[in-house]
């Protein structure tokens, strides 16, 4: 089966809010085995317009990727994140 990815790209607005974000995402990755591949390392911007932070997160798979960010866990953490940084987030299939 393949695996399924959130690929992120964040600006943080309020550095010191958005830890309440990663506090609250936390019980969703746990609970859904999410495994950080990439977390706001150096980065350069190749084409289009780039984002401060940008993560990649695998999960078993596409279904799980989907159950984690619509699940009421990461509901709450989702709606801290909208409120201190601007950013996108894709799920996606793995090859």
């Amino acid at each position: 089966m393949a695996k399924g990815y959130w690929i992120a790209r964040v600006d943080i607005r309020d550095p010191e809010n958005y830890k309440d974000y990663v506090a609250a995402a936390k019980i969703a990755f746990e609970r859904y085995g999410a495994k950080f591949l990439a977390r706001g390392g150096d980065h350069e911007v190749a084409e289009g317009p780039g984002r401060a932070r940008n993560v990649i997160i695998e999960f078993e798979s596409l279904a799980v990727a989907k159950e984690c960010y619509h699940s009421p866990e990461y509901q709450i953490a989702a709606a801290i994140r909208q409120k201190v940084a601007d950013g996108e987030i894709v799920l996606v299939e793995g090859a």
